[in-house]
């Protein structure tokens, strides 16, 4: 069972990404921390100082058992689209209710505080299945009953990031670079462990509050792009390109690494603007001054999102492909 003092703090995904950010930040506050995750045979990058539970959204007596003396509950838990392929599978829906089962599970544990991850303008309205799911929970949680902290980031950058990452790989690659049209779209990427910093900090409040957690830049993504080429020095031509032909071209790409690069919906969602808002940033970590520290590894290997669900026993870094 969880740890009885009430300074333990759970984090979902502490082996992963943005949950293992989170989880240094609180040792580092010498809290203690343990983590329920799907992958728990995952190389520990903590050692002895994180124990792992079985995330287990089945098993509501394990849940409410694992929970029992957490002071605060860092949920990062979420798919990025829906895939059934294999021995693999994972669905927004299901990953809506497996959340709800969490958070009735940390108030029947009497965890005092839930932080969570969401999304920038998430909305049950959305014709994005990824958007009206985290609106879905931002409504559950607000209505649990639980002290809450909603974090809203947009895309996050970092060493075991996939989006920035992969740009890079491509235009390593690739002679041209296609965006999906005109590219004028809008990002304001944020450093995971600024993301991790705001989570932290919001773990020791007590106010319920929705944070959009965006980085200090602004880009399109045509800008992006090119100032990721500028960076690595592989300037491209840029192309405009149907959104037809940019998902087909993403198949192929997929195809040849094993992994789903791009989604239909993922295209739509960021053609609408919908990573993009008006708050004043929350992180202070410029993406162009990480990349330019990152230059010589950025891109260099392809990162899979397959891949980290596939196995679950490396780490993200032993994953990384061609």
């Amino acid at each position: 069972m969880g740890a009885g003092s009430a300074r333990v703090h759970t984090v979902t995904g502490a082996f992963g990404y943005s949950g293992k950010y989170i989880a240094a930040r609180l040792l580092d506050r010498g809290i203690e921390v343990q983590t329920l995750t799907n992958s728990v045979d995952r190389a520990n990058p903590f050692g002895g100082r994180v124990r792992a539970y079985p995330m287990n959204f089945d098993d509501t007596r394990g849940l409410v058992k694992a929970l029992s003396g957490s002071d605060v509950l860092y949920n990062t838990y979420w798919v990025r689209f829906n895939y059934s392929g294999g021995k693999v599978s994972f669905l927004h829906s299901v990953a809506v209710e497996n959340t709800k089962k969490l958070f009735a599970a940390a108030r029947e544990a009497g965890v005092r505080r839930v932080v969570h991850v969401s999304i920038t303008n998430p909305s049950k309205d959305s014709p994005y299945e990824y958007f009206r799911g985290k609106a879905e929970l931002e409504e559950a949680l607000i209505g649990s009953g639980l002290s809450y902290a909603i974090l809203r980031p947009t895309v996050l950058f970092g060493e075991e990031d996939i989006l920035i990452n992969n740009i890079a790989w491509l235009l390593r690659r690739f002679p041209v670079f296609g965006v999906f049209g005109g590219g004028t779209y809008r990002l304001q990427p944020i450093y995971v462990d600024d993301l991790a910093e705001l989570a932290v900090r919001y773990g020791a409040s007590r106010q319920n509050l929705v944070v959009d957690a965006i980085g200090p830049e602004t880009f399109t993504y045509r800008e992006l792009v090119r100032t990721i080429g500028e960076i690595i020095r592989k300037r491209r031509p840029i192309l405009s390109i149907p959104n037809r032909l940019g998902l087909l071209a993403g198949r192929l790409v997929g195809a040849w690494v094993g992994d789903v690069t791009i989604t239909g919906e993922e295209i739509r969602a960021l053609s609408a603007d919908l990573l993009h808002t008006s708050s004043p940033p929350a992180g202070k970590t410029r993406l162009t001054e990480w990349a330019w520290a990152h230059k010589d590894t950025l891109g260099v290997r392809y990162s899979s999102e397959l891949a980290r669900r596939r196995d679950r026993r490396k780490s993200y870094e032993e994953l990384r492909g061609r």
